[in-house]
């Protein structure tokens, strides 16, 4: 298998444009890395960078809205860099577009007109602007005090004697980087290979992976010589289980369930169109990962709302409060599961349109065998959607609770244990599938074989 998978890799290269597209490709993914390293004017990241660096401080952003964010931007958070705010104020943006455009009348038949998308990505362009603005100012303010973000963090960040200088130039240099992100992810889709956005995340987090790997082998064998509560019996059990997330994550990233559809014969003007059958594929994970990603992000502010409430009123009640919404808690791990159930649902109904489906197949002339046309296909799509949805939440809830069990009641890093499921594992691994059907296409267009004999990836079906 593995001398297959070289052959095919070294098959690419003898097909000239998907060659250049893989070289462009990873060039521009280079200088993705470039922009996440490059510091934003009038910041010293020196010392923070030794900081966070440091042996006894390893876990400074785990738990916390900040890991989530450095996760995204590929460290470039605590690298004070130009791509610090990252492509996801593109991807918020792109977020609240579709959600919007299921909702509002006019986005949605705009949606379904020539030159509509178009203009919707256009739009999306515009609120990633004033996105960035807002997220820069913020992000600009926290760098003034550190300490506020990074505990224990004492030194100074900010280098420029005049503050307003610095604040605008620092706005303008987050937003430019995360527009250059934008349009750098673009570039890939259009001249490159793979989804380009998905990719510049997707480097960001593999670029995680040394550091990974360090905490890794210190798990094993600590730096300062103590004895390690890891033995080989916790390698293999790692080993079995990054195995077993890898491949749940392939099976259910392509699973489906395939509808049957047939085509009656139909007259339009004097051509005869024939009839035929084809099916209908309902991916059992339609949400993706966005319902991790909206479950992290509304369960991260009530803690910390609580938990300022509690110190501001000197009112144990609301501590107490904030401790059980935090990370670690019962209570967290059952809002955390509940969350990811209710957004898998709720992005399914806002994106995924029973009713216009079920009007597109009468309209031409297609039929669900054994399903009456009309409102009983849309009622029979909803029933077989919900119950899919309900598999691939199951599902998406053991891979997001995986990595935090191992960080919370077995003490694994979290640089470790980020990369044995949840967000970082979903992303990765659909990138990269998706990726290799690009290329596979490409192969097999010019006759060669795909990563597998048969030209297909295991597990499609």
């Amino acid at each position: 298998m593995f001398k297959t998978i070289a052959n095919t890799f070294a098959n690419c290269f003898k097909i000239p444009e998907l060659k250049s597209r893989i070289i462009f490709t990873l060039m521009v993914l280079a200088i993705c890395r470039i922009v996440a390293w490059v510091p934003a004017p009038g910041l010293d990241a020196t010392s923070l960078r030794a900081f966070l660096e440091a042996p006894e401080r390893q876990g400074q952003m785990d738990n916390s809205l900040l890991s989530m964010y450095s996760l995204f931007t590929g460290g470039a958070l605590q690298n004070c860099a130009v791509g610090a705010l990252g492509i996801m104020p593109y991807i918020t943006a792109t977020i609240i577009i579709q959600l919007l455009t299921a909702v509002i009348p006019t986005l949605s038949k705009l949606a379904r007109e020539e030159g509509g998308r178009a203009k919707i990505v256009q739009y999306s362009r515009y609120l990633t602007v004033l996105l960035c603005l807002g997220h820069g100012t913020l992000m600009t303010i926290g760098w003034e005090n550190p300490g506020q973000i990074f505990n224990g963090f004492t030194d100074k960040l900010v280098v420029v004697e005049n503050i307003w200088w610095y604040r605008i130039q620092t706005v303008f240099a987050l937003t430019t980087g995360t527009l250059l992100l934008m349009w750098l992810g673009e570039q890939i889709t259009e001249r490159g290979i793979g989804n380009g956005v998905s990719l510049v995340i997707t480097i960001g987090i593999v670029a995680d992976l040394p550091q990974a790997g360090q905490q890794l082998l210190f798990m094993f064998s600590p730096p300062d010589g103590s004895d390690s509560k890891f033995n080989l019996f916790h390698a293999i059990a790692l080993v079995l289980l990054l195995c077993a997330v890898v491949a749940g994550v392939i099976a259910i990233t392509q699973a489906q369930r395939k509808i049957p559809v047939q085509y009656a014969q139909r007259a339009v003007g004097r051509k005869v169109y024939s009839g035929g059958s084809s099916f209908m594929p309902l991916r059992v994970n339609y949400a993706g990962v966005m319902p991790i990603i909206f479950a992290q992000a509304v369960l991260m502010f009530p803690a910390m709302f609580f938990s300022k409430l509690g110190q501001i009123s000197k009112i144990q009640f609301f501590e107490d409060i904030g401790t059980d919404l935090s990370r670690g808690q019962i209570l967290y791990y059952t809002l955390y599961t509940l969350m990811i159930m209710f957004f898998s649902y709720f992005w399914v109904a806002t994106q995924f349109n029973e009713l216009q489906i079920s009007d597109d197949l009468k309209k031409y002339g297609g039929y669900i065998p054994g399903v009456r046309p009309g409102q009983a296909t849309s009622d029979f799509l909803h029933r077989t959607m919900s119950r899919i949805t309900l598999a691939g939440a199951v599902f998406l809830t053991v891979i997001a609770v995986i990595p935090m069990l191992m960080s919370d009641v077995l003490s694994i890093n979290y640089r470790v244990s980020q990369f044995f499921g949840g967000t970082s594992m979903l992303i990765t691994v659909g990138v990269m599938l998706d990726t290799m059907r690009q290329m596979e296409s490409h192969l097999l267009m010019r006759h060669y074989d795909g990563f597998l004999k048969k030209g297909k990836i295991r597990g499609r079906f």
